[in-house]
């Protein structure tokens, strides 16, 4: 994907997941997420993050230790933004080009497809992920270590998406929808399922 395809597929899932958080019952917004330790209120805040400026990043840096996961963490934890405000911020964000300090474009569309499941999976919604950036996404995730590392965690393995032209690994083969593959890549295996070995 180009760049410029990256970011019209950033703006619309952001339009999406503002629509989405915005139907979501106070009930809903309190259910455990797929991400350890957030509500899906708390996911929908950290998706307004990456547009935290690089000084502001800089200082919560320093004051977690440079423990970049207890920071991303603590600093959704600790706002107190609504989900409607959270919403109205996603909206506010499309066309922006901003992304985190040390990242490439693919960080916050990364962030939208995973975050998105992170909602909605627990919740019971199905929510399609866009072919193209899935795989740019499934791509992305094998080709980088930290913080997923997903190569090393799936090592032995050859994974060939069903639903479109995508492979990665060497070993014996799963087969799965993309969809399936990203969130295994992206460390959400209580999502993915038992992704076996085709026989």
């Amino acid at each position: 994907m180009d760049t410029d395809l990256i970011w019209q597929r950033i703006d619309e899932q952001r339009l999406e997941l503002a629509a989405l958080i915005e139907t979501l019952t106070p009930e809903q917004l309190a259910t455990p997420s797929l991400c350890d330790a957030w509500t899906v209120r708390d996911v929908a805040v950290h998706l307004t993050h990456s547009h935290t400026s690089p000084a502001r990043a800089m200082i919560a840096a320093c004051r977690y230790g440079f423990r970049f996961n207890t920071m991303i963490r603590e600093l959704a934890l600790r706002d107190d933004t609504t989900a409607g405000e959270a919403a109205s911020k996603l909206r506010a964000m499309v066309g922006s080009r901003r992304h985190p300090i040390g990242t490439t474009p693919m960080a916050p569309l990364l962030d939208s497809l995973l975050h998105g499941q992170d909602i909605a999976v627990p919740l019971g919604l199905d929510r399609p992920m866009p072919t193209d950036a899935a795989t740019a996404c499934a791509d992305y995730l094998w080709s980088t270590g930290f913080p997923f590392h997903a190569r090393r965690r799936n090592e032995g393995r050859r994974y060939v998406a069903t639903d479109c032209d995508f492979a990665a690994g060497t070993g014996e083969v799963v087969e799965a929808p993309i969809r399936d593959i990203v969130m295994l890549f992206g460390g959400r295996t209580n999502a993915a399922g038992a992704l076996a070995p085709s026989t």
